[in-house]
């Protein structure tokens, strides 16, 4: 399934640097050959970013006038080639946002298949326990706190993916937009206690009418698009189990709608997972390779936006992995490609948005995660919150800006930032894991104002 090398032979881009140099040619200037940056073919060749896209490999070629075979892109039996371009996996995902793996690897054929029978014991669970979730089940009591909240929302999209809840008996496309329009809403202004009703009501509708016949095509982008925003949703809540089944239907749904940002987007999302597994490495593969994929190529605003959406995702993962020159590396090249928008923000539905001020909010948490919380805290203080694209960004900043506070050991300041989440986002602040255990962690090292535990009640941790 997987793009593999025989013994002793060079990796393609291994074989790319040797016919630059041997050219006489500078990165930028293959770069500029092959429409990717210097940093990009860079990348490509040391293998950080794996060359196994047929397209790309065909690129290289025809920039260094070498012929196709010495990329491998001969393909011949099993056990005789050197190097095969990889097919569609298991997963779904196509082939071109997937780095070739190895079998017993973080990541590889032995994690897809346990990822796949978790998947399908929580089907099972789920079938066994319907009856009890018939037509004449009690209604369900409001939920109190933020933490019944999120809990409401995942046994509520739970039942939804896997067909257990109440589904309408016709829908039109145009119902099923407007509900995914509306639900966008409420995500990117954090309002969870609607999210509970109108996303599990969505992923159903969505459902119905992908059953329904008519342009497959709209109706792929559709569930694609519920799909993608239920991965984030599900991140957030850190349900990763279900945050996984979600991705895999996102990505098979984007591949066949067509519309190239749902496919990076769709991308993007696998790798936060595949990070969040800390599958680091397999997670930055893959969003390099999507930000590189012809699928993202073209002049179009929008398109750079994901490019760079994808960019700045790997650097999160160098950041998580402790790779701190890696981490600036990339983050100051998604800066290069956000300065390009001219401030505006784009894309404000995929990753909370793209702009130079998003880019800097990454930087945030990625400066936090490889140690450097003074850095942190010095970008956060270079951002203006209300330049921020939405809600939930300016939530993310607050957050952030107070988790690099309690890792520089400054208390007070972390405490005055949870308390502006909270004004800015209370029932996100209230129902996200990340969020109680930093008040949790603050409860128990040290001591606690009635600030710290009006908060902690409110967030349901007693």
């Amino acid at each position: 399934m997987g793009g593999t090398l025989e013994p002793g032979a060079r990796r393609p881009g291994e074989v790319v640097r040797t016919a630059r140099v041997r050219s006489g040619l500078t990165l930028a200037e293959l770069g500029n050959r092959t429409g990717y940056s210097a940093a990009q073919v860079s990348r490509y060749e040391r293998g950080v970013t794996p060359l196994t896209d047929v397209t790309v490999l065909r690129r290289f070629a025809r920039a260094l006038a070498i012929s196709p075979g010495e990329l491998g892109l001969a393909v011949t039996g099993p056990g005789g080639g050197s190097y095969r371009a990889r097919t569609a996996g298991a997963s779904g995902v196509p082939s071109r946002l997937v780095p070739s793996r190895v079998a017993g690897e973080p990541g590889g054929r032995d994690d897809d298949v346990r990822r796949r029978q978790l998947l399908a014991a929580l089907g099972a669970a789920a079938a066994t326990a319907a009856g009890s979730r018939a037509a004449a089940a009690v209604p369900r009591v409001a939920p109190r706190s933020g933490t019944e909240v999120g809990e409401l929302l995942v046994s509520q999209v739970r039942d939804a993916m896997l067909g257990l809840a109440p589904a309408p008996a016709r829908v039109s496309a145009d119902a099923v937009r407007a509900g995914l329009d509306g639900a966008l809403a409420d995500f990117r202004d954090s309002r969870y206690r609607r999210l509970s009703v109108s996303l599990p009501r969505l992923i159903s509708a969505g459902h119905v009418l992908a059953a329904d016949g008519g342009d497959s095509g709209q109706r792929n982008a559709l569930l694609a698009g519920i799909y993608t925003l239920t991965t984030r949703m599900l991140i957030k809540l850190d349900d990763q189990q279900l945050g996984w089944m979600a991705a895999d239907r996102a990505c098979v749904l984007a591949s066949g709608g067509g519309d190239p940002l749902a496919v990076g987007e769709a991308a993007r999302n696998l790798a936060v997972l595949a990070r969040k597994a800390g599958w680091h490495e397999q997670a930055s593969s893959i969003a390099l390779a999507a930000a590189t994929s012809p699928l993202l190529a073209g002049p179009g605003p929008r398109l750079a936006a994901e490019r760079g959406l994808l960019i700045q995702s790997a650097a999160y993962t160098a950041a998580r992995g402790g790779d701190r020159d890696g981490m600036r590396e990339l983050t100051d090249e998604a800066a290069s490609v956000a300065a390009q928008s001219e401030g505006r923000a784009l894309l404000r539905d995929h990753g909370g948005g793209f702009s130079p001020v998003t880019v800097e909010l990454h930087r945030v948490s990625a400066e936090n995660y490889v140690g450097d919380p003074g850095a942190a805290v010095a970008a956060a203080l270079r951002i203006v919150p209300a330049s921020l694209p939405t809600t939930e960004r300016r939530a993310r900043y607050w957050t952030d800006t107070a988790r690099a506070y309690a890792n520089w050991g400054r208390r007070e300041e972390c405490v005055s930032a949870l308390l502006a989440a909270e004004r800015e986002a209370p029932e996100e602040t209230h129902a996200r894991p990340a969020v109680r255990d930093l008040v949790s962690s603050l409860l128990l090292t040290g001591r606690t104002g009635p600030e710290l535990r009006g908060l902690a009640t409110r967030c349901g941790i007693t």
